[in-house]
């Protein structure tokens, strides 16, 4: 069975900002979709412990005050949504499918390093991740417009319920692979490892033309290539 027809485990954080280093997670969704079963999400809504700027709420919906009174400790709502990804995908060849990996996961990363929690990539070394984003810029590079999920969602024709809510987003991106995949034979026709090696590299090419265009006004400027996560520096706050 091609990867894009089995089952796949959606994974999409909603946080307090778009620095993947400092921001915290407020809620989160890990969603099973496909395979031919019923979709199973889990939902979490966490204290972050800091203020949620108002520009992260006015996205979300998650004000300080209704995390504060209603969220979990962020500390068991990351040890509980790595530990749910961990049961989801080890010993069954299920990938995690996030739309822009690399931010999902690199927040859960430090988050994890915050609190004292054991990372993800240490108790599934071999992770394999399915990131729409980066398929989408590779397959069709030179289409004009947005890249973000709601503009996949009309190009692939994909329904999307209440957008930036974790859990329509989390099936959301899952449906959009499972199209790319349906789209694109020599897509679908690669083993999971072939695609994520595939995509690390993409996503390298991608960052470096990336920055190379950016150079053009600020010589200094630089693109993150790093995927599906972005590696911990040596004394990173």
């Amino acid at each position: 069975m091609s990867w894009h027809l089995g089952r796949m485990c959606g994974f999409d954080l909603e946080t307090t900002g778009p620095d993947p280093l400092t921001a915290r997670v407020v809620t989160a969704c890990i969603v099973q979709v496909g395979g031919g079963m019923t979709v199973s999400p889990a939902n979490w809504l966490a204290d972050p412990g800091v203020e949620i700027p108002e520009g992260a709420a006015a996205v979300h919906g998650i004000s300080t005050d209704h995390a504060r009174a209603k969220g979990r400790p962020a500390a068991e709502v990351v040890a509980q949504l790595i530990e749910s990804l961990e049961t989801t995908i080890t010993g069954t060849g299920t990938p995690i499918v996030a739309m822009n990996a690399r931010y999902d996961l690199t927040v859960l990363d430090r988050e994890a390093e915050r609190y004292g929690i054991k990372a993800l990539t240490d108790r599934v070394p071999d992770l394999k991740v399915v990131d729409p984003f980066v398929i989408d810029k590779h397959v069709d590079k030179y289409r004009k417009g947005s890249r973000k999920l709601t503009a996949l969602c009309d190009h692939y024709q994909v329904p999307i319920g209440k957008a930036h809510t974790a859990d329509a987003d989390a099936i959301a991106a899952c449906l959009v692979a499972e199209r790319q995949g349906a789209l694109h034979p020599p897509l679908a026709a690669m083993g999971l490892e072939q695609l994520h090696r595939a995509q690390v590299e993409w996503a390298a090419e991608q960052a470096a033309s990336l920055q190379q265009y950016f150079r053009k006004k600020d010589p200094a400027a630089v693109v993150e290539g790093a995927w599906p996560l972005i590696p911990r520096q040596q004394g990173e706050a």
